[in-house]
């Protein structure tokens, strides 16, 4: 496989990067952002250039000046489009280093944003390979130190500014039952998203379905959603969707 790895520098994408490297079956592209946003930043892309180097693989980089002001969002929306962009030039697939711990978390964030039931079924993408979803960080972190691999930590992750760290904290204080029981839901949840997909596309495939508006005033509410979804391919968000039916 052809593979590009966005690598943060942080002990994540450092420890999925070791792992595709020795499984020696991809070609791979290291892909690292630079925000802007913290003022060390610029020291982390160094890291993963010559981590990159050490590895004897290719190296793309991006800096942008978002500031310190930027959102978290707007940070990921610019970081997701620059590594798009890098795997479609090279007409490779993009892996991320996204684990268990991850979809908790995000779950909790879409939970406190007043979420729909897709914001349970996160990292539903399947352009995007995210092969440490069934790892959990101490676990990334025993790996590390067992091949003695160096990483770099972000600053911000130990400041409240951020939702996701002040997230953070309190799933760190879960269960393993709990933990274990909210990834099996979330397991669950992908395949009900999965099966809809499905669904959805079969109804599209009929003749007149996309363009007939009695069709989609007169079926289910929540069906009439998905559909439009399906449609949108996903670029309205949920409000948008509601006024439009």
């Amino acid at each position: 496989m052809n593979y590009v790895v966005a690598v943060s520098g942080g002990v994540d994408s450092v420890v999925l990067l070791d792992m595709l490297v020795r499984e020696k079956k991809h070609d791979l592209t290291v892909a690292h952002f630079d925000h802007g946003i913290r003022d060390d930043s610029a020291a982390d892309a160094r890291f993963v250039e010559a981590l990159a180097k050490s590895y004897d693989l290719p190296y793309v980089g991006r800096r942008e000046e978002l500031g310190k002001q930027a959102s978290e969002d707007y940070a990921r929306q610019r970081r997701y489009e620059f590594l798009r962009n890098v795997a479609k030039d090279k007409k490779a697939t993009l892996v991320t280093a996204h684990h268990a711990d991850d979809i908790i978390e995000t779950i909790a964030i879409n939970f406190s944003r007043g979420t729909g039931w897709r914001g349970l079924a996160v990292f539903g993408d399947d352009t995007i390979e995210r092969p440490l979803l069934s790892k959990r960080k101490s676990e990334l972190y025993d790996y590390a130190l067992l091949h003695d691999l160096e990483w770099v930590e972000d600053s911000t992750n130990q400041t409240d500014t951020y939702l996701r760290n002040r997230i953070r904290r309190k799933a760190g204080r879960l269960s393993s039952p709990a933990r274990s029981q909210l990834l099996s839901l979330y397991d669950k949840q992908r395949l009900i998203a999965g099966e809809i997909d499905t669904e959805c596309q079969r109804l599209l495939n009929q003749d007149n379905v996309k363009t007939s508006r009695y069709f989609f005033t007169n079926i289910d509410h929540a069906a009439a959603d998905e559909l439009f979804r399906a449609v949108t391919e996903g670029r309205l968000t949920r409000p948008q969707r509601e006024r439009l039916l």
